[in-house]
């Protein structure tokens, strides 16, 4: 039987730091540089967060992770994958994240998606997951894809991966 993989959406699937300062930059003109983020959560860098996760095309319209593509299509074709997103805590996130997924990523059936509240319940062998509260409760291998919010976290048992290419080359 395959290995079943996890793998998060937001800041592993979608760049939602590409997203955020996007939106940022068209509100305030400010040009934010993703170095000078490193080690604070989202919530926190971006004044503009529940405004912006809260509004129409947030989700849907976010840009790919670089390399994601070709990643995802490596692990679907090797392991049993399953995309896991918390997405209900955010009103429309759920159907925009949904028809995210049916743009970019189409060879992934409906059947390998779930979109939840909590993480914590789905099992599996191995998570792919930029923050590190899902991993930590995770009984499986955890692979920490990297991003500013989680740049110094040094979690016990998870692998630091920086790309698509990386995670490709380890599984």
């Amino acid at each position: 039987m395959k290995e079943q993989i996890l793998v998060d959406m937001d800041g592993v699937l979608a760049d939602v730091y590409r997203q955020f300062l996007a939106y940022e930059f068209r509100e305030t003109g400010v040009a934010r540089q993703l170095e000078s983020l490193d080690g604070v959560i989202e919530e926190d860098a971006f004044p503009g967060f529940h405004r912006h996760v809260n509004s129409a095309g947030f989700f849907r319209t976010a840009p790919k992770m670089a390399g994601s593509v070709e990643g995802l299509k490596y692990l679907n074709g090797k392991y049993r994958v399953l995309v896991v997103s918390s997405a209900t805590e955010f009103r429309l996130s759920l159907t925009e994240k949904l028809d995210w997924m049916n743009e970019h990523f189409p060879f992934i059936s409906w059947r390998q998606i779930i979109l939840c509240g909590t993480k914590a319940p789905i099992r599996g062998d191995v998570m792919i997951d930029d923050h590190p509260t899902n991993l930590n409760g995770f009984d499986g291998r955890r692979i920490i894809f990297s991003q500013p919010h989680n740049r110094f976290a040094n979690g016990d048992g998870y692998q630091r991966v920086e790309s698509w290419q990386q995670i490709m080359r380890i599984l």
